[in-house]
Order: C-alpha cells, then structure tokens, then sequence
C-alpha cells in the first residue's frame, strides 16, 4: 500500500479531477479520499441577476414641496 498526497479538483457538478504521478499504474485501486475543510476554497458565490425597476417621472409636484423629516413624521419621529 501506498500513501500519495495529491491537490485535487472538483467540479459544480461534483466531479473529482486529480493527477497522480506517472508512476502509478493502470487498471482499478481502492482509493480513501479524505477532504481537507481548511485547503477547500471557499464556494462560487452565483451573482443574482440586477432588480428591473420602473421609472417614474412626476412632473405635477409643486415647485415649493418640502420632503423634510419634521414634515414627514410627528414630533415623536413616528
């Protein structure tokens, strides 16, 4: 039996890509797989797609409208 310390690769759909040395010969091994937690790399974050928002344009507000807190909100802040 022999013992080979080798960086392997796996895939999204989960398969395993290694490379053994040359020595190794052909044909069927029983193989341990151990995975290392802390050499994984961290998972393929998938962006999520950018929201569509409408525009709108308001063309009827007055041209003196304040939006400021205290018009907003009472005197509590609610």
């Amino acid at each position: 039996m022999k013992s080979m310390q080798v960086t392997a690769t796996v895939s999204l759909d989960g398969k395993l890509i290694a490379q053994l040395p040359a020595i190794t010969p052909p044909g069927e091994h029983r193989v341990v797989l151990v995975i290392d937690d802390k050499f994984a790399s961290p998972p393929v974050k998938i962006p999520k797609p950018l929201l569509k928002l409408n525009v709108l344009k308001w063309q009827v507000w007055p041209a003196e409208s304040m939006f400021r807190r205290e018009e907003l909100y009472e005197n509590d802040g609610r």
